[in-house]
């Protein structure tokens, strides 16, 4: 058995993990994987070349390079029988949160609120995928990602279409106090996904530092969004918003992207 660590630079939230996790799916020669989110490391354990393994790691474009291989005597390895069940848990948050911000972006006319449901969506898509292809095929799993990746980049378009609408058109200025209040409960809500997640780590890794969750992206969107409602109240414009909302529509359609090299 080798043990080969790998430096993953973008990898600062659940969804890479996820994401990681289903392009290495199906090379039979890895036994294990262990992440370390906050350190930004993946850890594979293996048996054979390491070729294939790096070959993928690097087709994601997440800034993976391997640091070093080694022998390693372990064989056992821990595996979580409630790993499932926090899956499901955080998609159950991400999609309520997409919901919530939708619902809460519509009426409040905030397409920074509306952006970020489509980015809670992403995350809910990338869990999604992880538990509808437990068990099933590389092929079924492909599919599922291809369509949740088209359909992710259909809203984002759409979305687009909107902001060019409103910012060329004369609205009224979106509900700066709805903006702040869901995304301060958003930005909670993804600081609770993270820890949830850690949890089902082995109890060595537990003493990864919360405070890591602030790089996140979902988090640096959370507070643009707070931020974009503050200038929204002080310039009376929705400029601020509609700025936020192109930022993140252009970070959604990253992670379609993403997404859709899965199903290559």
């Amino acid at each position: 058995m080798e043990k080969t660590i790998f430096e993953i630079t973008k990898m600062d939230c659940p969804s890479e993990e996820n994401l990681i996790r289903m392009k290495l799916d199906g090379i039979s020669s890895i036994a294990n994987m262990d992440f370390d989110i906050p350190n930004r490391k993946l850890t594979v354990f293996h048996k054979g070349q390491i070729d294939q393994i790096e070959k993928s790691v690097l087709e994601l474009n997440l800034g993976g390079q391997k640091i070093s291989t080694e022998q390693t005597d372990q064989i056992d390895f821990n595996e979580h029988s409630n790993q499932r069940k926090l899956l499901w848990t955080v998609l159950g948050i991400n999609f309520a949160f997409f919901v919530i911000e939708m619902a809460t972006g519509i009426i409040s006319k905030s397409m920074g609120l509306v952006a970020d449901s489509l980015d809670m969506l992403a995350d809910s898509f990338v869990y999604g995928i992880s538990l509808i292809a437990v068990g099933g095929t590389m092929s079924r799993k492909k599919q599922i990602a291809k369509l949740a990746g088209y359909f992710q980049i259909t809203l984002a378009v759409i979305g687009f279409i909107e902001v060019l609408r409103r910012f060329f058109g004369a609205e009224q200025l979106p509900d700066f106090s709805t903006m702040i209040v869901i995304s301060i409960l958003a930005l909670i809500a993804n600081g609770i996904c993270l820890y949830i997640l850690q949890k089902s780590k082995s109890k060595d890794e537990a003493h990864m530092k919360a405070s890591m969750i602030f790089t996140s992206n979902d988090v640096i969107i959370n507070m643009g969004v707070i931020i974009a409602g503050l200038l929204v109240n002080w310039l009376s414009s929705n400029k601020p918003d509609l700025i936020i909302g192109t930022i993140v529509f252009v970070l959604v359609i990253q992670g379609a992207f993403r997404i859709l090299k899965l199903s290559k």
